[in-house]
């Protein structure tokens, strides 16, 4: 089986599926087709969120914008100027999907269902012809230089490609690689002469066995600071105790800008918490007045500064004091100790774990390689990018998706 298309999308995928459906909307002359390696698209949509998909974050400044991609902060100024959070938002509406936005900033389908979002994706595939090609696997990218004379404008012209998939060969003049984290398609990329930059996992949960947490699951202490010892990351934020850990987004960011440096760790590293954003001798002297307020009541069971109680009581009994001391009955030391676990916390962290299903990597074709005006390959003519395939990754909070949105709108755009 051999077919011919105008472009061909490798990778059906939020970044595919945007990128095909602009394309064709845009110039409903150009025949577009996805390829899919799996039996359905959209896999990622649906899982994300939870499955309610988080489709970008309320951040409209897009100098503020970039400030959540530890990979591509650079890069990825101009084309939200070009195209970011509101025209997302617009995209959506005019299609019918409403979005809302949470306390934090994400923002979701009003329906509260990524199924909203795959099914807009697969109306407007339908709605503008291009073909959505399932379970094809792609084994080869080539290039096929047609045989005219090779000046630089005659072969970029004429640079089309041959695709082998496991259901055969397809031609076309041009391909969006749109496949996330994709080892495979990385390597086939790097045979076409393009650097990857080795991917890391970015986006994790820090795994720690410690006697202060491990009885305490489901904790949240609301304004935390970390740091990783012997670097220079720190991040704040929520803090989630978890039953192997600790995430939420105090950890979940440390994890984002830390994804190389914590890898070379191998994921042995120490934290020191902070778990009430407060300098140990500012602490110290709250402790000594409640010494005195307090004086006949036991410590455990007053919690101070707006702790959970069973965090509180963890921290107090890690300082040597046990559940009958009162206020009056602790020492200088076990105030000082009492200081120290609430501001200068230091956990062993033994390894990660996939942050629920979202799982993000550091890592991909590297960004010198890519024109960001375009999103088109600077060493091989008609090759685009759009989503994580680049060396781009972001925090948690839909801003993955926003990079996918507006690489492939943006490839769109150049493509039609």
């Amino acid at each position: 089986m051999s077919q011919r298309k105008d472009i061909i999308i490798i990778g059906g995928g939020a970044a595919g599926f945007f990128a095909a459906i602009n394309i064709a909307e845009q110039n409903p002359e150009l025949s577009v087709a996805i390829l899919e390696r799996g039996k359905e698209g959209l896999q990622k949509v649906k899982i994300s969120g939870g499955g309610r998909c988080n489709v970008t974050h309320a951040e409209f400044i897009p100098s503020e914008l970039v400030l959540n991609y530890p990979r591509g902060e650079k890069e990825l100024l101009g084309p939200f100027h070009s195209f970011m959070t509101g025209d997302t938002i617009a995209w959506f509406e005019e299609r019918g999907v409403e979005l809302k936005i949470e306390e934090d900033g994400r923002m979701f389908p009003v329906s509260n269902t990524s199924q909203t979002i795959i099914d807009c994706f697969l109306y407007e595939a339908q709605k503008h012809n291009v073909e959505v090609l399932y379970n094809h696997s792609v084994k080869s990218i080539e290039l096929c230089h047609a045989e005219l004379a090779c000046t630089e404008r005659s072969r970029s012209e004429a640079s089309q490609f041959k695709i082998e998939t496991n259901q055969g060969t397809l031609g076309c003049n041009k391909v969006v690689v749109a496949t996330g984290s994709n080892s495979k398609i990385w390597k086939l990329l790097e045979d076409l002469g393009h650097t990857i930059i080795q991917p890391v996992p970015s986006l994790f949960t820090f795994d720690i066995k410690d006697k202060r947490i491990k009885d305490i699951p489901g904790v949240v202490a609301k304004d935390v600071e970390v740091k990783v010892l012997g670097t220079n990351l720190v991040s704040e934020g929520p803090l989630l105790i978890t039953h192997v850990g600790m995430s939420a987004p105090a950890i979940l960011k440390l994890s984002a800008f830390g994804a190389i440096e914590l890898a070379d760790f191998n994921y042995n590293f120490k934290i020191e918490v902070n778990f009430i954003s407060k300098e140990f001798e500012d602490c110290l002297g709250m402790l000594k007045d409640f010494k005195q307020e307090l004086a006949r009541k036991t410590v455990v069971n007053s919690t101070q500064f707006d702790l959970p109680k069973r965090l509180w009581k963890q921290l107090v009994l890690a300082s040597d004091i046990n559940d009958s001391e009162r206020w009056a009955d602790i020492n200088k030391q076990q105030l000082e100790n009492l200081s120290e676990q609430l501001t200068k916390a230091v956990f062993q962290v033994t390894g990660k774990s996939t942050f629920k299903e979202e799982f993000v990597t550091a890592g991909g074709v590297d960004l010198k390689e890519v024109n960001f005006k375009t999103f088109e390959s600077k060493r091989i003519p008609n090759l685009y990018f759009a989503g994580e395939v680049i060396n781009v990754d972001a925090v948690t909070g839909g801003f993955n998706f926003q990079n996918a949105w507006t690489g492939a709108y943006i490839v769109s755009q150049s493509i039609a």
